[in-house]
């Protein structure tokens, strides 16, 4: 019988704890559950993200031109709001938020469109998920947009780049 058998039951248990303590949505037997922020002060707290949809030069140019859909960047603008303060109803553990401010910035770059999210709140649990859903959402809104001049236009770098406020402060990419 090989003797690591059990060090190695032990040495998983050890690295479950651990997971478990930094997964914060899950209780300690490990089931899903919601943060309780009830004791957490209310601070100013922001969030910014970003992705890219990429298109072809062609594509860029009939976003920059309007599409037959019309204005594409508008019509992600107001999606990618809309995501924001709809997040709770997609993301099952988040906390619906007071959100005080949610701008979306877009930049056509060469290999596509560049989407910059930026979400605020005063409250007592950061708006990551918001900024990260609305850049996704606005991304996604795009590619209905101009799908029918490129099939073959798609979403990447979904990501985190700032959050600020509440008590682990600032992180930056």
């Amino acid at each position: 019988m090989n003797s690591r058998g059990p060090l190695l039951v032990v040495a998983m248990r050890h690295i479950l704890m651990a997971v478990a303590k930094r997964l914060t949505h899950l209780d300690e037997k490990g089931a899903a559950r919601m943060v309780d922020v009830a004791d957490k002060p209310a601070t100013a707290r922001e969030a910014i993200a970003e992705c890219t949809v990429r298109m072809s030069a062609e594509t860029i140019e009939a976003v920059r031109a309007g599409t037959a859909k019309g204005d594409a960047l508008q019509v992600a603008r107001v999606a990618a709001i809309m995501a924001a303060k709809r997040t709770p109803d997609l993301i099952p553990l988040c906390h619906p938020l007071p959100i005080t401010s949610v701008t979306v910035d877009f930049e056509l770059v060469e290999v596509g469109v560049r989407i910059e999210t930026r979400v605020r709140v005063t409250g007592q649990t950061g708006v990551e998920m918001e900024a990260l859903t609305a850049a996704a959402v606005a991304g996604l809104t795009l590619i209905d947009m101009v799908k029918g001049v490129e099939k073959g236009v798609y979403l990447e770098n979904v990501r985190l780049l700032v959050k600020s406020g509440g008590r682990s402060g600032t992180w930056t990419r």
